[in-house]
């Protein structure tokens, strides 16, 4: 048996209490015990129906999304490298953070590690920290209780909850706000966190996967990213190359997406021309794996035979070329921002803007951009 509380009972009188009076109050605390342990049960019942049906929703989501997240298409030894990695790390619960550039596949890796590890029956849960604004990431992560704060009208349970016994996938780490990297930092070090309104600790048992396409170690030094934060998740890093860097790996990668889309816009395309494949091949490809899809999808769109029909003038003047260093990719990446600037009338948000041409996020065009010293006026 276990103690659930105190029944402290008192007499104005002076008269000590009888042996009925012991006996009849020894019932009336184990009644009172009885329902106490009830309704203790009940709201731990609740508590976990309420996780149950949280993680039902988000999983319902997962299943819905349109990505192929079991094949990870490639034949070239960086890549090879890199999922070397991905396999020795993965049965370990040790933190893992992958580098890359914007649309180098950082998610298909990190779930390749949940899938490959002893977490696989359990929940992936993706966070993607540079989306969700900055007042409402610590109520995403860590969930909030009722009335915490204008407009909580509700209990919610936060990612990390979500994950308990599983992965959780952070997304743009690099983008979580200074003032709430110790909260992080805590959760990862003890297991430990509270929601937002809530004096009561929650412990759980979450494998954490980064990603940044940010350079953490200036951060660092800059300041707006706390060391030990960094060194907590930076247990192995695993950077990945970008398509530039591995063009034996394009035609695979093509012909993967044409027999996507194909089959999703109910077509048949049986070749894909030479010249083509080449052109594919030699182009800098700035946005790397997202902005081939959204090529390919593109050019399926367009063919109306069995030959796939790809615009060739989109990328024949933008090859990278055979020899030259950051100068020469620096120029070629400029170009092809450049072009899809003006193909889209500069306008860089939307589903017709030139992030979307390229397969980038408005925020990281935008940086690069900045970087480049692209300017409308001169351009």
């Amino acid at each position: 048996d276990r103690r659930l509380g105190t029944l402290s009972i008192g007499r104005l009188g002076g008269e000590a209490f009888t042996d009925c009076d012991t006996e009849l109050l020894a019932s009336v605390a184990s009644q009172v015990a009885f329902s106490v342990e009830n309704a203790l049960a009940f709201q731990e019942i609740a508590q976990l129906k309420d996780k149950l049906a949280a993680e039902k929703v988000y999983l319902e989501d997962e299943i819905r999304t349109e990505y192929n997240f079991e094949d990870i298409i490639g034949e070239s030894a960086s890549l090879k490298r890199v999922l070397h990695q991905a396999e020795t790390v993965a049965p370990t619960d040790s933190a893992v953070l992958i580098r890359g550039e914007t649309g180098t596949g950082k998610e298909l890796i990190a779930r390749a590690i949940h899938d490959l590890s002893g977490r696989r029956g359990r929940t992936f849960v993706k966070v993607n920290c540079a989306a969700i604004p900055t007042g409402l990431l610590e109520s995403e992560l860590f969930g909030h209780e009722r009335g915490a704060f204008t407009g909580a009208i509700a209990q919610r349970i936060g990612r990390f909850e979500l994950a308990d016994g599983g992965t959780l996938f952070l997304d743009e780490v690099g983008d979580i706000p200074l003032e709430l990297q110790p909260k992080l930092l805590r959760v990862l070090q003890e297991r430990e966190f509270e929601r937002l309104g809530s004096t009561r600790t929650k412990r759980v048992d979450v494998r954490v996967v980064a990603a940044t396409n940010r350079n953490l170690e200036e951060m660092v030094a800059a300041g707006t990213f706390r060391n030990d934060l960094y060194y907590r998740l930076d247990v192995f890093p695993i950077t990945l190359p970008p398509l530039r860097e591995r063009p034996e790996d394009i035609p695979p990668l093509v012909r993967y997406f044409v027999q996507k889309f194909a089959r999703r816009m109910n077509k048949r395309i049986e070749t894909i021309p030479a010249d083509a494949m080449t052109a594919l091949s030699r182009y800098a490809w700035p946005g790397n794996v997202r902005e081939l899809e959204n090529a390919i999808e593109r050019a399926v769109i367009l063919t109306s035979g069995p030959t796939l029909r790809v615009p060739m003038s989109e990328f024949r003047g933008r090859a990278v070329a055979p020899s030259g260093g950051a100068t020469t990719l620096e120029a070629t990446e400029r170009e092809a921002i450049l072009r899809a600037l003006r193909e889209t009338n500069w306008v860089l948000g939307g589903p017709q803007g030139a992030a979307a041409r390229l397969g980038l996020k408005r925020t990281t065009l935008q940086s690069r951009i900045q970087k480049l010293g692209i300017d409308r006026s001169t351009a």
